[in-house]
């Protein structure tokens, strides 16, 4: 008895929609939602320069004259024109982290994999009989 192929289920352009808008909903969920509760960016660390100017700071000639084409200046700020690059310079963002963390986040992810190549090996099986092993 001949096996009927294998014939995939078809999806409306409405489904489809909403499966796209859906999973997008999700990946912005998940991008954000650990934001807004505080689990991610540790945020900014700034240091405490003692001297302002442009030596001061670390900053060479070729960066001085890369910083004043931005329009920022060397010191604190004198008026309200003027922005200072010490502000900027001496904000740095925090990238520490904690290997506990870091280990339940791979776990999440490899554990998402195993399910997803679990629960669709069936339908792989399938199509891969109805391929090759008919010949």
């Amino acid at each position: 008895m001949a096996k009927t192929p294998y014939k995939p289920p078809t999806q409306s352009l409405l489904g489809q929609t909403f499966d796209t808008l859906f999973l997008l909903a999700l990946v912005m969920a998940a991008l954000f939602i650990p934001l807004y509760l505080g689990l991610a960016g540790g945020g900014k660390t700034t240091l405490e320069l003692k001297d302002t100017t442009w030596a001061g700071m670390g900053q060479n000639a070729t960066m001085q004259a890369q910083w004043e084409k931005l329009g920022f200046t060397a010191g604190p700020k004198t008026d309200e024109n003027a922005t200072s690059a010490a502000e900027l310079i001496s904000s740095r963002f925090d990238y520490s982290f904690e290997p506990v963390e870091l280990a339940i986040t791979a776990l999440v992810v490899i554990g998402y994999f195993f399910i997803v190549f679990h629960w669709s090996k069936k339908e792989y099986r399938d199509v891969i009989d109805e391929r090759f092993n008919n010949k």
